[in-house]
C-alpha cells in the first residue's frame, strides 16, 4: 500500500497530472505513425527530426524566446520538408539526408549553447534536453492546452486519412497509378512527425525519441500481422508503456526518457517471446 499511498499523494499535485495527460497523448501519437515509418524503412527520420528539434531550442534559448514552442515546432516542420525534398534526391540519398541534417543541427545547437548560454549549468540543460529530465513535470497550463489542441489534430488526420496512408506506405507505385497524391500523403507524414518529434522532446529528450516511436510498433508485430491489428496494438501498448514508465519514474524518482523506454524495452522483449511461440 505505500507505493499506492505514494502515487496518490503526487497526483494531488497539478503538474503530475499534467505530465501524464501530455504523455499519453503524445505516446498515442507517436505510435499511430511508428507502424508506417518501420514498414516504409524510414525509421531515422525520427531520430533526424530529433536532433534539428534541439537545434531549434538552443536557438530559441540564445534568443531568449518566451514560448519556445513557436519557434521549435515551424522550425522542425519546415526541416521535415527539407528532409523529405533532399532524401528523395538523385543527389543525396535519405539516409545521408538524414545524418546530414541530424549531425549538422546536433552540433550547431550545442555549439550555440556552448557559445551563447547564461545558464550556470549548461550540462545538465544539455542532458535534459536530449535524455529528458523533470521537465514534463514543469509544463505550464497554455503547454498542456497546446499539446492537447495538437494531439487532437494529428489523431484526427491519421483517422480521416487512414486509407490513404495505408496505401502509401504498402505500395506507393500502385497508389500513384490510381491517382493518389503520393508526394502530397508523404509530405504530410513528414510533417506530423515533426509535430509528434516536437511534443515529445519534454517527455523522452530529443536522443530518445525514436525510441518512443518505433519500439511500440515493432512489438505489435511480433505478435499481429495486419496493419490496422499492429497499429491499434501499437497505440494501446504504447500508451500503457508511457503511463508504467511515468508513474515508476515520479514514485521512483528515476529519469522518466530513459525509464519510459526501458519498460518498451521489457514489452518488447515478452511480445518477442509471445510471438516466438505462437510460430511454433
Amino acid at each position: 500500500m505505500g507505493f499506492f499511498e505514494t502515487l496518490a499523494s503526487y497526483l494531488a499535485f497539478p503538474f503530475v497530472r499534467y505530465a501524464l495527460i501530455v504523455g499519453v497523448l503524445t505516446a498515442l501519437c507517436s505510435s499511430l505513425l511508428g507502424v508506417t515509418l518501420v514498414l516504409k524503412r524510414f525509421s531515422f527520420i525520427g531520430d533526424g527530426l530529433s536532433h534539428v528539434a534541439f537545434g531549434a531550442i538552443a536557438i530559441a534559448s540564445v534568443l531568449n524566446l518566451s514560448n519556445e514552442m513557436l519557434f521549435v515546432l515551424p522550425a522542425t516542420v519546415v526541416c521535415a520538408v527539407l528532409l523529405l525534398r533532399t532524401g528523395n534526391s538523385t543527389k543525396i540519398k535519405g539516409d545521408a539526408a538524414i545524418a546530414m541534417i541530424s549531425v549538422g543541427a546536433l552540433a550547431v545547437g550545442y555549439l550555440l549553447m556552448h557559445l551563447f548560454s547564461t545558464s550556470t549549468n549548461l550540462s545538465g540543460d544539455v542532458c535534459s534536453t536530449l535524455f529528458g529530465s523533470t521537465s514534463i513535470l514543469t509544463l505550464t497550463i497554455s503547454e498542456v492546452i497546446l499539446c492537447v489542441i495538437l494531439s487532437i489534430a494529428v489523431i484526427c488526420v491519421f483517422i480521416a486519412f487512414y486509407h490513404k496512408i495505408f496505401a502509401v506506405t504498402f505500395d506507393e507505385n500502385f497508389a500513384m497509378a490510381v491517382g493518389t497524391n503520393v508526394g502530397g500523403y508523404n509530405l504530410m507524414i513528414a510533417v506530423i512527425i515533426a509535430v509528434i518529434i516536437v511534443l515529445a522532446m519534454n517527455l523522452v529528450g530529443s536522443l530518445l525519441i525514436s525510441a518512443l516511436v518505433i519500439f511500440p510498433a515493432l512489438s505489435a508485430m511480433r505478435v499481429f500481422k495486419s496493419f490496422y491489428s499492429v497499429t491499434v496494438c501499437s497505440a494501446i501498448l504504447s500508451v500503457v508503456c508511457t503511463l508504467i514508465g511515468m508513474i515508476i519514474s515520479i514514485v521512483g524518482g528515476t529519469p522518466v526518457g530513459s525509464t519510459i523506454v526501458a519498460v518498451d524495452i521489457a514489452a518488447f522483449l515478452i511480445f518477442a517471446v509471445i510471438g516466438k511461440v505462437r510460430g511454433e
